[in-house]
C-alpha cells in the first residue's frame, strides 16, 4: 500500500468515525426541535422554531433542582481533584524514591478496579459515615474514583518541567509550597484543562453513583432526573429529546473554551507518566 493510499484510508475512517459520533447528536437535535404532531422523517430538520419541548422538560422534569445539584457536585468535585492531585502529583514525580514509586504504582494500579465491583462495600460504608444523600459524600466518592488518574497525568506533566525552576526559586527563598503556588502550578494550564475536561464530564455524566448515593428526589442529578423523566415519558420523545441537548451543552461549551489546552495536556501528561 503506498503512502497516498494509506492517507486516504485513514481519512476515510476518521471521516466515518466522526460521522458515527455526530449522527446521534444531530437526530437529538432535530428530535428536540419537532412539535409532537410532526411525523416527518427524524433526518429532517424542521422548517420551524419549536422550543415548548424544552420548556415542558424543564418543568416536568424538574431539571432546575436537577441542574443546580449538578452544578454544585461538578464544581465541587473538579475544584478538589484539581488541588489535591496536583499537589500529590508534585513530589511524586520530582522525588523519586522507592517509596514514591510505590505510591505512584498504587495510584496507577487503582485505574484498572471498576467502580460497580466495590459498590455493595462502597454502599455500606457511605450509610455507616452518614455520607448518604448529601453533597458531600458524592463528591467524596468523585474525587476518590478520579484522583489516579488525575495524578497521572498531573505527575507525567511535571516530570516535562524543568528542575532548574525548582532550584532557581528555592536560591530565592521561596519554601516547597511557594514554590509549587507561584512557580509550578501556573505552568500547569494544559494539563488542567485536561483534567477539567476529563473529570468534569466524568461528574456531570455520572449515573452508576448518583442513582445509589443521591436517592431523594431534591438532591436527584441531572442523568438521574432524565432517567426517571424518560420512565415516565416514554411518548413524548421531543421532550426527552430537548432535555438531553440542555444537559450536553454545559459540558460542550467547556469543551470548546478549552480546546486549545486539550491535546498538548493530554499528549505531556501521559509520555512520560
Amino acid at each position: 500500500m503506498t503512502g497516498k493510499s494509506k492517507t486516504g484510508w485513514l481519512t476515510f475512517l476518521s471521516v466515518l468515525i466522526c460521522l458515527i459520533h455526530l449522527l446521534p447528536f444531530y437526530i437529538l437535535i432535530t428530535a428536540s426541535f419537532k412539535a409532537r404532531d410532526d411525523l416527518s422523517s427524524k433526518w429532517v430538520l424542521p422548517g420551524y422554531l419549536y422550543l415548548d419541548n424544552f420548556v415542558n422538560a424543564w418543568r416536568e422534569a424538574h431539571l432546575a433542582a436537577a441542574f443546580r445539584n449538578n452544578l454544585i457536585v461538578t464544581a465541587l468535585s473538579v475544584l478538589l481533584i484539581v488541588l489535591i492531585g496536583s499537589v500529590a502529583a508534585y513530589p511524586l514525580a520530582r522525588r523519586q524514591t522507592s517509596w514514591n514509586k510505590f505510591v505512584y504504582a498504587l495510584f496507577v494500579s487503582a485505574l484498572i478496579v471498576p467502580p460497580l465491583t466495590i459498590l455493595v462495600p462502597l454502599y455500606k460504608y457511605m450509610v455507616d459515615i452518614g455520607g448518604m444523600n448529601t453533597y458531600w459524600g458524592i463528591v467524596l466518592l468523585h474525587v476518590t474514583f478520579n484522583l489516579p488518574m488525575t495524578i497521572f497525568l498531573y505527575t507525567g506533566f511535571i516530570g516535562t518541567i524543568p528542575r532548574d525552576l525548582d532550584e532557581a526559586s528555592m536560591i530565592d527563598g521561596a519554601g516547597r509550597l511557594a514554590l509549587f503556588y507561584r512557580i509550578i502550578l501556573p505552568l500547569l494550564k494544559p494539563i488542567t484543562a485536561t483534567v477539567v475536561i476529563l473529570t468534569g464530564v466524568a461528574v456531570w455524566n455520572d449515573y452508576q453513583f448518583s442513582v445509589f448515593f443521591l436517592q431523594k428526589q431534591e438532591l436527584r442529578t441531572f442523568t438521574v432526573a432524565l432517567s426517571s423523566f424518560f420512565g415516565s415519558y416514554t411518548n413524548e420523545i421531543g421532550w426527552v429529546a430537548a432535555g438531553s441537548l440542555i444537559g450536553a451543552l454545559p459540558m460542550a461549551a467547556i469543551y470548546l473554551f478549552l480546546q486549545r489546552y486539550f491535546i498538548t495536556g493530554l499528549s505531556s501528561g501521559a509520555v512520560k507518566g
